[in-house]
This record gives structure tokens, C-alpha cells and sequence, in this order.
């Protein structure tokens, strides 16, 4: 099954009136939360809704948990509903290009049972580049009711991660550039280097050299030391440049594959558990 949808599959949805589609603008900066939304006002996709990692995608931070915990489900569902989006709605998510925000806002949606859902490949900026017209025009969505029915087992807590790295039941993947897996930089948290025993597959290495998500025989190569009938847990600094990890591993075929939301950032956490900076 393809979780990914090109512009012009995109063009042909919205010119059929039958189709009950929502675009949602996910553009974000985590170094200026406000530049998604700025970006948004300025012009977006016609239709398309903004909705906002920090505020939206992610819920309230405590001590544990990591930088970007899983948002309320019911808080969730209720600001999904607000606009315009039901169980039977077709969900079209855009980031600027291929960034990892659609990728988490199409975790979030999967995890919550929606069936149809999909990542606009190449997002805003291919949009633009093929021609098509953008607008600062703010829809008025009708009000649906949204209900979750939660897939259970897609993700992982600490306690989980760390029995199943024990008793070697699951392939961890850190899912973060090569130099902060191994602690040669850390922009953003106070320990540097990574979960022992996590495997590093930076994010970045599903796209192809034009941009493009690799298609799924590349991504069968490229996660090939991986089983298809073994557990993976996919983790990253909190839990959201791990999910074009996780959609490109559903694209190769795998099928038990795990999000630990909280990630380095919950596992840093805990003063007692050790990082590691050495390849594994």
C-alpha cells in the first residue's frame, strides 16, 4: 500500500467534487515555531488547514515523556473534527518539501485507525514548481465528528524499549544524522550520542538525490540488514524524525515496526541510563 501521493493524483482529487478531501499544511521550523504558521498566512495549497506540531500535533511536555509526546487523543480528534475531517475523509498532508513534520502528522492519523491517508510527495515546494496556484485565502471547514479506533501495538515506551533491547527482541533505529547518533553534535539536548544498541538510519537517506521519496524496492535495499518478520522500534531525538523512518518502512513491506515517541530526549531523562557514542 502507498501512503504517498503525487501532485498530479493530488489535481485530479480536487477536481472531482465527489471527493471528500482535506488538505492540512504542516509546515514547521523547530528553531522558530512561529515560521510554519507564518509561512501558512503568507500562502498554502487552496483549501488546505494548518495545523502546528508543537501546539497540535504534540501534547504538554513533563519531565518525562520527551520533547514532543504524543498529543491527547481526544484533544486530537476534537481539533481534527474542527476541521472538517470524519472517519470516511481522504487526509492530504504537505510539509515545505519532504520534511518529517507530514511524516509525523501522518503517524498520528495511522495510529488513530484512519484509513485514508496520504503524504503529498515533494510537498508545498513541488506544488509551486509544477505551477500550481497557492492562496493566503483561510477556508471555513464544516465540522465533522472524528472518532479514533487506536491501532494498538505501533508504539513503544521506555519500559518496553529497554526489555526488548535486553533480550534482543527488536532492532532499535535512531533515526537522527550520523554526528549527533554519535555525539559529535547535539544542538538541542544536554547529553549527546545515543540509546546503546540503537542502529543509525538518518531519516534523510529514504529520499532519493532529487528529493523524491525512493520508491519501495529502494527502500527494501536500503533497510536490508532489517528482517521483515522482526520487531523494529524506530526512535530519534522526540519522536517526530522518526516517522518518514516508519512510513518508508511500511513502504518496504515491514510490518512490525514500532514508534518510541519520547525517544533520546524521554531516555536522557532518567539519569540512570547511559548513552552511547561508538557505531553499532
Amino acid at each position: 500500500m502507498s501512503y504517498l501521493i503525487s501532485v498530479n493524483q493530488l489535481k485530479n482529487r480536487l477536481q472531482n467534487p465527489e471527493y471528500h478531501t482535506v488538505i492540512v499544511d504542516v509546515r514547521f521550523q523547530l528553531d522558530d515555531p512561529e515560521a510554519g504558521r507564518n509561512l501558512y498566512a503568507k500562502d498554502h495549497l487552496p483549501g488546505a488547514v494548518y495545523m502546528d506540531l508543537d501546539k497540535e500535533l504534540s501534547g504538554k511536555k513533563e519531565k518525562h515523556g520527551g520533547n514532543h509526546p504524543l498529543p491527547d487523543t481526544k484533544r486530537l480528534a476534537a481539533k481534527l473534527g474542527q476541521i472538517g475531517i470524519d472517519n470516511q475523509t481522504t487526509v492530504i498532508i504537505y510539509d515545505q518539501s519532504n520534511d518529517m513534520f507530514a511524516a509525523r502528522m501522518w503517524w498520528l492519523l495511522y495510529y488513530l485507525g484512519h484509513e485514508n491517508v496520504y503524504v503529498l510527495d515533494g510537498g508545498y515546494e513541488q506544488w509551486v514548481i509544477d505551477g500550481n496556484k497557492v492562496t493566503d485565502e483561510a477556508p471555513q471547514p464544516e465540522t465533522k465528528t472524528y472518532h479514533p479506533a487506536i491501532r494498538t501495538g505501533e508504539k513503544a515506551d521506555i519500559d518496553e524499549v529497554k526489555e526488548k533491547l535486553e533480550d534482543q527482541s527488536a532492532h532499535l533505529i535512531d533515526s537522527r544524522s550520523k554526528n549527533r547518533y554519535l555525539g559529535k553534535v547535539e544542538p538541542m539536548y544536554r547529553k549527546a550520542g545515543h540509546i546503546p544498541g540503537a542502529k543509525n538510519y538518518f531519516w534523510k537517506e529514504v529520499l532519493a538525490d532529487n528529493g523524491a521519496w525512493k520508491n519501495p524496492e529502494e527502500l527494501k535495499s536500503h533497510f536490508g540488514h532489517l528482517k521483515q518478520d522482526e520487531e523494529i522500534i524506530v526512535s530519534c531525538g522526540s519522536g517526530v524524525s522518526a516517522c518518514p523512518n516508519i512510513l518508508a518502512l511500511k513502504l518496504a513491506g515491514f510490518e512490525n515496526v514500532k514508534l518510541y515517541p519520547g525517544s533520546f530526549s524521554d531516555w536522557i531523562s532518567y539519569d540512570e541510563n547511559k548513552v552511547e557514542t561508538k557505531e553499532e
